[in-house]
């Protein structure tokens, strides 16, 4: 009974809306994660070349780093629109925004990871015979990762939020129970559906770090001695006898 009163005076915390309503949470959440995932695996693969092409000199980097950040000024609303014409009311009209939104973040870490590798280290390398594929893909890709997952967490977080701007379309995951629950006043609607949101950020990003973590183990390596030279105890001085002034007998 005391469930069924929690539904009956809108509380905001109600635990019969999540056991009424969980089908309809579980199939929000199948999508918001869909939607996301998918967003960011395409905006990941499109800003590979796009940081490559920055990177050789700054008749590139100024057209392509403006772009990127031109793209992420544009309100969500406003970039749905632009592209309502080419796909319609679709998950791909959602999708296709949030890769250009993801833009900015991934290819400005992706050029700093790639811009990072030592020059010395390049130079060994083509020293070795490899050529600019294998340069790429066998010596330069691997040591960027850190900056490159780095950049892929933060696009993910923060297209986690914006998934939730696809409720326009109704393709927007949770935010298809949030939108009509703000407009009704739904409280345990909104503050359900609003945590989901916010759990799946933290698990999407906990689990990106733990990627990290086992794609690049030799950043724990570095870090390691770092912390035990921090943590070595200091010799204490000797201490320095004063001079005597007693004369011996």
């Amino acid at each position: 009974m005391a469930g069924q009163n929690c539904l009956v005076a809108n509380d905001w915390i109600c635990w019969d809306y999540v056991t009424s309503r969980s089908q309809e949470l579980t199939d929000a959440t199948v999508q918001h994660v869909w939607i996301t995932g998918v967003s960011v695996l395409v905006g990941l693969v499109v800003s590979l070349p796009l940081a490559l092409l920055a990177r050789r000199g700054r008749r590139w980097a100024a057209p392509v780093l403006g772009l990127t950040t031109l793209l992420y000024t544009v309100p969500s609303l406003a970039m749905f629109s632009l592209l309502l014409p080419l796909f319609g009311l679709s998950a791909s009209l959602v999708v296709t925004g949030l890769v250009l939104y993801s833009l900015t973040i991934l290819v400005r870490n992706a050029m700093a990871g790639l811009e990072a590798v030592p020059e010395e280290v390049r130079e060994a390398a083509r020293g070795m015979g490899y050529g600019p594929g294998r340069l790429l893909w066998q010596v330069e890709l691997p040591l960027a990762l850190p900056a490159l997952l780095a950049g892929v967490r933060i696009a993910t977080v923060s297209t986690v939020a914006l998934t939730t701007v696809g409720s326009i379309v109704g393709k927007g995951g949770l935010g298809n129970l949030i939108a009509p629950a703000v407009n009704s006043s739904f409280k345990a609607q909104v503050l359900t559906a609003s945590v989901l949101c916010v759990l799946l950020a933290l698990v999407a990003d906990l689990l990106l770090l733990g990627v990290q973590r086992l794609l690049t183990p030799w950043t724990r390596a570095t870090r390691a001695p770092r912390a035990a030279r921090r943590m070595k105890p200091v010799p204490a001085e000797p201490a320095v006898s004063g001079p005597t002034t007693a004369k011996g007998a």
